[in-house]
């Protein structure tokens, strides 16, 4: 199916409204529904699902400080419209089909508002999980200005339902924010990237099977999901009016598997200015940005001296990465710029010398050290699937970092995928990552190095909440843990594994 490029205008999510807002607290009610929209102009209006009424969700704004609550109400229909592998932990036949619990991912949050896993709940709250606390979610918002999304966490289908729709941007804002005189109002846009694959009555295809199939079942999770459509905001292939002048862009990768290399083919410079957990100490100017799965960057991109022209937005990251196919004409693009509006006022806003204070984790602080394997395994139906610390999901709880401890992780990869790993309740700074010998590790347990540690890149110098943790390499990161105690889970975003057991539970203890 050839659908036209830059067909449709980009869409804004619209910004969610409180219910309630007084000086103490604000109060939201956020739906999830199922409905139809247009994603291609010339594509029949696809089923999807969505938070209020929107694919992606509508942009939920608030303080830095600002002590919100959410109810999530789960108002979706009772049969998934993708298809459900039963075989999966947490998606039994003997669970409801539609359940839903939803995770701010980069928040710092109490245990029972980040959208545990097992905390799933369904239609009216009627059924709930085993770990379902409370309907009402409560987040303190005490980060600096941050981009942040929100999206679907339930065991064993997340995969689906965020595929279906279920994602939108949680955006904090603060004093020091405002103070950078930064592109800001209409010139401020968040992009968030998805790849998706259409059948021909424009409804959204998600494989039943891997390839080759699994004959003994009539559904099977897929190792990963790489889709042959980019839509970003919920379009595909859309295009953007701007003036001559600099805009901020929010860039998220909201994809199931695909990475995203992104670059500009005017060859100019975006200047990258904030990293997942906020802003970089300096900008940076940048030919690409890399994104693994949920990874997000902000860049300021100036089309000051460029009316008249039009600036394509292209990826070129194999899929799966770093070993997967290249990228064709249609995955090698990601959107339109058009410098075509009028300049409405003199572009007063700037690219700030300096952000934010930077302050490196000494590696010193750390009391504990824990080394733990990203491995490739077989299930009995001869499925690829992958493990944290070559341990299931349901093993015994083994990190148990204490409140306040610094730890340095050695995330030691010794499959041939790039994972991004998450960890909910923190942000992190990378230290380094080091080539080693997979195959002496695999026979001797020894980290034997092949090759000096390289330094994070530059536009990951700055706190991050997901890095990717490449190939025939340790990555190590390091970060204090707290302000909460409690259950969190660390795991795989490529969410096909993390579905698939590449995800563990981790308990903050006092």
């Amino acid at each position: 199916m050839t659908l036209s490029k830059f067909a449709d205008e980009l869409p804004i999510p619209p910004i969610l409204q409180a219910r309630w807002k007084d000086a103490s607290h604000t109060y939201y009610e956020v739906r999830m529904t199922e409905f139809k929209q247009s994603l291609h102009s010339e594509l029949n209006d696809t089923t999807v699902w969505g938070y209020e009424g929107s694919y992606p969700g509508p942009t939920i704004e608030v303080e830095s400080g600002e002590k919100v609550f959410i109810k999530w109400i789960n108002d979706l229909p009772d049969k998934h419209f993708l298809p459900i592998d039963h075989t999966v932990h947490g998606a039994e036949l003997n669970k409801p089909e539609v359940r839903t619990v939803v995770h701010v991912h980069g928040a710092s949050v109490e245990s029972e508002s980040d959208g545990y896993p097992d905390a799933w709940f369904t239609k009216g709250f009627k059924q709930v999980g085993p770990y379902f606390r409370k309907q009402i979610y409560r987040y303190d918002n005490y980060m600096r200005a941050v981009t942040l999304w929100y999206h679907d966490h339930t065991i064993g289908i997340s995969r689906l339902n965020i595929y279906a729709g279920l994602a939108g941007f949680y955006l904090l804002r603060d004093q020091r924010e405002r103070s950078l005189n930064l592109p800001s109002g209409r010139y401020e846009v968040p992009l968030i990237i998805q790849d998706k694959t259409f059948n021909k009555d424009g409804s959204l295809y998600y494989p039943k099977q891997p390839d080759p199939p699994v004959p003994e079942l009539e559904t099977s999770i897929v190792p990963e999901f790489i889709g042959d459509t980019i839509l970003v905001n919920g379009k595909v292939w859309p295009y953007l009016n701007v003036e001559p002048r600099k805009y901020r862009f929010r860039l998220l990768n909201a994809s199931n598997t695909r990475f995203y290399r992104l670059k500009l083919d005017s060859g100019q410079l975006m200047y990258q200015i904030a990293t997942d957990s906020g802003f970089m100490q300096h900008p940076i100017g940048v030919k690409e940005i890399m994104l693994g799965v949920a990874e997000r960057a902000e860049v300021i991109i100036d089309f000051s001296n460029l009316a008249g022209k039009n600036i394509i937005m292209t990826n070129d990251a194999p899929a799966p990465f770093p070993t997967g196919d290249p990228t064709n004409e249609n995955t090698g693009t990601v959107m339109q710029f058009r410098v075509t509006l009028p300049l409405s006022s003199v572009d007063t806003s700037v690219i700030p010398a300096y952000m934010v204070p930077f302050v490196p984790v000494k590696e010193e602080s750390a009391s504990k050290i824990r080394y733990l394997t990203l491995n490739d395994n077989m299930d009995k139906y001869g499925r690829e699937f992958m493990l944290l610390d070559n341990k299931q999901w349901d093993a015994p709880i083994t990190e148990n970092p204490k409140l306040g401890a610094t730890e340095i992780w050695y995330l030691i990869n010794l499959t041939t995928d790039s994972h991004p790993i998450h960890i909910h309740l923190i942000d992190f700074q990378i230290l380094d990552r080091r080539n080693f010998d997979v195959e002496k590790y695999n026979k001797e347990k020894v980290i034997h190095y092949t090759g000096p540690a390289m330094p994070p890149e530059p536009q990951e110098r700055g706190g991050k909440d997901t890095v990717r943790a490449n190939p025939n390499q340790v990555t190590r990161i390091i970060m204090k843990f707290g302000p909460y105690t409690g259950l969190y889970v660390w795991h795989c975003h490529i969410m096909e594994h993390e579905d698939y057991e590449m995800m563990r539970p981790f308990i903050v203890i006092r």
